[in-house]
């Protein structure tokens, strides 16, 4: 944590989320949302800046060179990934992004009077080297009261490992500055941030709003269950994620392939929820390949969600609660999380879920206790009997499910989130 001199403390009203991107379901985007519902209901401001924006317009400062898509970005990215040696061009390139950058987060913290700026994930993964720099230097020269919100590091993607650009991650990924309090969201995250770059850290996992509980459903299922191309009998199996390596996907292939065997159903459909991200197409004509070898058909419905049901003019039409309210079973096979946003989802909407062990998943949630299915790795015949037994049991399915709903509400709800994010705005307001 940051050492700040308290007789330069400030009151905070006016807050600056900025990223990358802060649209649609990626965990980044929903996490600012969560973090902002909590602060405006402590009566903070808050305030947007990103590459990619689906924010109230009101709120919100959209400059182009932030997202990590923009192709000058993705230029210096390519240059500076997988390469020992970067070029003269590209380091200029680089600095020009910043100062352009850098501009632009003093226009946003003057249009909007911010007082406070929560980078997030931003100082952590260098998907946008410029962003990164330039955010650090604008904290350097103002001083700017800061909370770093770290998500996933470059360390812990492989694709980073060889670059052309130590330099600039030692510098912004993360900074080490006197005014930032650094966030993270595992303890794993926390033992390497101190142990890599010295610097202490909070952890806050990630949250629902187990409190309030899940919106009532608005569409029937028959009708979800119809346009997704499931008979009223079939087992809605939900890969409620995007389709990136990580993943896994291919278990849940697999899952699919053995309970629908084991029911004696004909019917092999595997759902998926989110689109591809932002590593490729060659997993997802994979994953395609392999569910063709296997005989299991993928849905992708992500052009059918919105973040509200009822949509109009033939666009998304439900929303991702709808989707959860009408699955049987939820898959969660990834490799590596950097907590496990889904796998609180599929809790919090009280879906029975399949769950690989993957690192943070075995040092974070499972001491909880929580009642899943577990996998290690491969999906073992075991793994299969323990499916259909929760399925064809409905006491034995409430059961679990009210549990794990009871201890996520201990753990990982909004009040959670409140106590440790007011506390750490205690050390900049008065």
């Amino acid at each position: 944590m940051g050492i700040f001199n308290k007789s330069s403390r400030i009151h905070i009203h006016n807050i600056g989320f900025i990223s990358t991107r802060i649209a649609g379901t990626d965990g980044v985007s929903l996490e600012i949302q969560k973090w902002a519902e909590v602060l405006e209901r402590n009566r903070y401001n808050c305030f947007y800046f990103a590459g990619k924006l689906d924010r109230p317009k009101a709120q919100s400062y959209l400059v182009d060179e932030a997202f990590f898509e923009h192709p000058e970005v993705k230029e210096i990215n390519e240059a500076v990934f997988g390469k020992r040696v970067r070029s003269p061009k590209i380091s200029k390139k680089v600095d020009q992004l910043k100062h352009k950058l850098k501009a632009e987060l003093y226009r946003f913290r003057d249009k909007f009077q911010i007082d406070l700026i929560i980078p997030e994930n931003a100082l952590a993964i260098p998907m946008n080297i410029p962003l990164g720099l330039a955010i650090t230097e604008f904290i350097a020269e103002t001083g700017i009261p800061t909370i770093a919100h770290h998500h996933d590091f470059a360390w812990e993607r492989d694709r980073f490992l060889v670059n052309a650009c130590e330099d600039y991650l030692h510098t912004a990924f993360p900074p080490n500055l006197p005014n930032i309090q650094h966030v993270v969201i595992n303890s794993l995250a926390s033992q390497q941030l101190s142990y890599r770059r010295g610097i202490s850290n909070t952890i806050i996992p990630n949250v629902l709003d187990y409190l309030i509980g899940p919106p009532e459903g608005r569409i029937p299922c028959n009708e979800i269950r119809e346009k997704i191309g499931l008979a009223p009998d079939d087992v809605f199996i939900l890969q409620p994620t995007r389709v990136i390596p990580r993943k896994r996907i291919e278990r849940s292939i697999e899952i699919v392939k053995a309970v629908n065997e084991a029911l004696g159903k004909k019917n092999r459909v595997l759902v998926i929820s989110h689109a591809s991200g932002d590593e490729g197409d060659e997993y997802y004509r994979r994953i395609k390949e392999y569910a063709r070898e296997v005989g299991v058909q993928l849905v992708h419905i992500d052009h059918l969600i919105s973040e509200n049901s009822g949509s109009e003019s033939g666009g998304p039409s439900y929303s991702i609660a709808d989707i959860y309210r009408c699955a049987d079973l939820v898959t969660y096979p990834s490799g590596y999380e950097g907590f496990g946003n889904a796998f609180l989802e599929a809790i919090y909407f009280k879906k029975p879920v399949v769950v690989n062990r993957y690192s943070i998943y075995i040092v974070d949630i499972e001491p909880k206790n929580f009642d899943v299915i577990v996998m290690d790795e491969f999906v073992s015949p075991s793994v299969v009997q323990n499916i259909i037994q929760v399925l064809q049991d409905p006491v034995r399915q409430k059961e679990m499910v009210d549990h794990n709903y009871e201890l996520a509400k201990k753990y990982f709800s909004y009040e959670v989130l409140e106590a440790k994010l007011l506390h750490l705005l205690k050390h900049y307001d008065q």
